[in-house]
């Protein structure tokens, strides 16, 4: 009897919590990140702030479980893209997971900005919140697949001398952080990558290149031509 009363109780609390994420997320995409507030979204809910306090206990640690599913669901949409071409070379399922991520992006411009343009608090930087957890599944649909590029058919790197040494430390201490899976020239051309198309993103959600550009597919292919060449696919 306690047993099914405890799974009951955990039921409604995860159905609860999703009632919460769900409206954090109308939210969000309605009025934008500011309109989130623990307030707002317990109105959302039907339940009162302090109520909503047995369930997060700050704003920050809501932002950052709503922020871990729209890591999870983009995630989820680029290790699709990567599975539908399993059997086709690493290249092909880079340039696929790139498409995805831009696709994600295109179609939840909210939930895109909310992710990378927002600033992430100590809280939610910490390795075990469950954040930081979904950014490094997300994280993790690129590099693995690099690190298979790399493995398979090394791509060119800098000479870490040639490198500022403030650069060269960083880059060392990065990939040892992901276990010397790529070693640190490597991970500067996977990082390098990465910027340049991050920032392209960002810049097309946020609309800050609408004054050039009405339509920015084939801007974004032809920085991954440039990311191809870069990588030798």
């Amino acid at each position: 009897m306690a047993a099914g009363t405890s799974s009951r109780r955990e039921r409604l609390r995860r159905a609860t919590l999703e009632e919460i994420h769900t409206a954090a997320r109308r939210l969000l995409v309605e009025q934008g990140s500011t309109a989130v507030t623990i307030n707002a979204v317990a109105r959302q809910v039907g339940m009162s702030g302090p109520a909503l306090y047995h369930y997060y206990a700050s704003r920050d640690e809501l932002v950052g479980a709503v922020t871990a599913d729209f890591f999870h669901e983009l995630a989820t949409a680029m290790e699709g893209a990567r599975d539908a071409r399993a059997d086709a070379p690493v290249g092909e399922r880079i340039l696929a997971v790139c498409r995805a991520l831009r696709a994600w992006a295109s179609t939840h411009p909210a939930e895109f900005g909310w992710i990378f343009a927002s600033p992430i608090t100590p809280s939610n930087r910490r390795p075990d919140s469950v954040r930081h957890q979904a950014g490094q599944r997300f994280e993790h649909v690129l590099l693995d697949l690099t690190v298979e590029l790399w493995r398979t058919r090394p791509f060119p790197v800098p000479d870490l001398a040639d490198l500022p040494e403030s650069l060269r430390e960083q880059l060392t201490a990065y990939s040892a952080a992901i276990d010397g899976r790529l070693p640190p020239e490597a991970a500067h051309v996977f990082l390098s990558c990465w910027t340049r198309l991050y920032g392209l993103l960002c810049m097309e959600v946020l609309h800050q290149l609408d004054f050039a550009y009405s339509d920015l597919e084939p801007v974004f292919e032809e920085c991954l031509r440039d990311l191809a060449d870069t990588l030798d696919l």
